[in-house]
């Protein structure tokens, strides 16, 4: 089985309706759904600040390419328009990290790079992973590393660029009745 932290974020539209787009189209598969962030754009670029939230995910069915699809799928269903980099979206679904088992899934492949190689150095993702995992770890690297401490690493100002909201994404463990 594999199992998934994916980092989804939005600063175009209705951003809370986009992030709910990926909790919806992911279905049963979704484990756990962190609090909504709101967060100041990263990467230079002048622009809105994004809503963002950490999903864990898992399904037999799928292996780390397959969650890459099914993201970039979500991506596409949204509107995603890749003009710029670290530009405004409509919707990013990025994996951050992909289980094979017990087992963390390295790839420096051409199309997936895992763990994904910036998300330690993301107050954004971490913070929100964080909420929803607290024990989460991160092999950065070649070594595993507490998301805890990745955490600390970075700047205090970033963190603090990362405010929590009163939003929440409609989530359920169970399936509804009919």
């Amino acid at each position: 089985m594999t199992s998934t932290v994916l980092s989804i974020g939005s600063n175009i539209g209705d951003r809370l309706a986009r992030l709910q787009s990926v909790v919806d189209g992911l279905g049963n598969a979704v484990r756990a759904v962190s609090p909504v962030f709101e967060t100041d754009a990263w990467g230079g670029v002048e622009q809105s600040p994004f809503l963002n939230a950490v999903l864990l995910a898992d399904d037999p069915a799928l292996d780390c390419h397959d969650w890459l699809r099914r993201g970039q799928r979500l991506e596409e269903e949204a509107d995603r328009v890749r003009e710029q980099k670290w530009g405004p979206r409509t919707l990013d679904v990025d994996l951050v990290t992909c289980h094979d088992g017990d087992v963390e899934v390295l790839s420096r492949g051409e199309d997936l790079t895992l763990p994904h190689p910036l998300a330690h150095l993301r107050a954004f993702v971490l913070i929100p992973w964080l909420a929803v995992d607290p024990d989460a770890t991160l092999t950065v690297v070649g070594r595993s590393r507490r998301v805890a401490h990745l955490l600390e690493d970075i700047d205090p100002a970033e963190r603090a660029g990362v405010r929590p909201t009163d939003l929440a994404l409609d989530f359920r463990t169970e399936p509804a009745a009919d």
